[in-house]
C-alpha cells in the first residue's frame, strides 16, 4: 500500500494561540500609542499655557505699582478691582485702560483675549486681527480661561500672602490658566507668580 503524505500546516489551537499573542501585542502597542499621544497633547497645551500666563503677568508688570499714594507711603488697602466709573473702560470695557497693578486683581477672560479685546490666537497685538490663514482655528481656546490674583507679600518670606488690610513693600502677582475638560471638568494646565517690590523715589 502506498503511504500517505500530509501537508505540514497549524492546527485549529495553534492558530488560536497565535491570533490570542498578536491581539494582546496590538492591544499593548495601540494603548502605548494612545498614551504617548495624550502624554504629547498635554505637554503641548501646558507649554502654550505657560506661554500666556507668561505673557499676562509681562502685562500686569509693565502697569505702575499701585493706583494711589500719599507721599513715599503705599496706601493701606488691598488691591482693588477697576473703577467702574472710568469712562474709557465703560467705553470699550478692554484691559488697554488698565492703569496700575491694582487693576488686574481677580480679572478673568475666557477665552484668553488680548489687551484690546482680542482672542489670542487671532489677535495681532495692535488690537485687530490677523491675515485669516496665519489665525488659530476658530474655537480653539473657547475652553480656555486665565485668572490673575495680585497680593501682598510678608517682606520676611515671600510666599506667605499677608492677611486683609496689611501691606508690605512686596506684592505677588499670579497667573493662573486654566482649562475645561468636557470629561474631567476644570484642570488647571499652569500657575506663574511673580513678586515685585516698591521702591521708594529717590529724594
Amino acid at each position: 500500500m502506498p503511504s500517505r503524505r500530509f501537508a505540514a500546516g497549524f492546527s485549529l489551537v495553534e492558530a488560536l494561540v497565535a491570533l490570542t499573542i498578536t491581539a494582546v501585542a496590538g492591544s499593548a502597542l495601540l494603548l502605548g500609542i494612545d498614551t504617548s499621544l495624550d502624554t504629547t497633547n498635554e505637554a503641548l497645551e501646558q507649554t502654550i499655557a505657560i506661554g500666556m500666563a507668561q505673557q499676562l503677568v509681562d502685562e500686569v508688570l509693565g502697569a505702575q505699582y499701585t493706583a494711589a499714594m500719599d507721599g513715599d507711603a503705599l496706601p493701606n488697602y488691598d488691591p482693588d478691582f477697576y473703577d467702574p466709573d472710568d469712562a474709557r473702560f465703560a467705553i470699550t470695557g478692554d484691559r488697554e485702560f488698565f492703569e496700575d497693578i491694582d487693576d488686574y486683581n481677580e480679572y478673568t477672560n475666557q477665552p484668553p483675549e488680548d489687551c484690546y479685546g482680542v482672542d489670542l490666537g487671532s489677535d495681532d497685538g495692535e488690537g485687530d486681527e490677523r491675515h485669516p490663514n496665519f489665525r488659530a482655528p476658530a474655537g480653539l481656546f473657547s475652553n480656555w480661561r486665565r485668572q490673575i490674583q495680585v497680593y501682598y507679600v510678608s517682606s520676611t518670606d515671600l510666599t506667605t500672602p499677608l492677611a486683609a488690610g496689611q501691606t508690605s513693600d512686596y506684592r505677588a502677582v499670579e497667573v493662573r490658566v486654566l482649562y475645561k475638560d468636557p470629561e474631567r471638568g476644570w484642570r488647571e494646565l499652569t500657575r506663574l507668580q511673580q513678586v515685585v517690590a516698591y521702591v521708594p523715589p529717590i529724594q
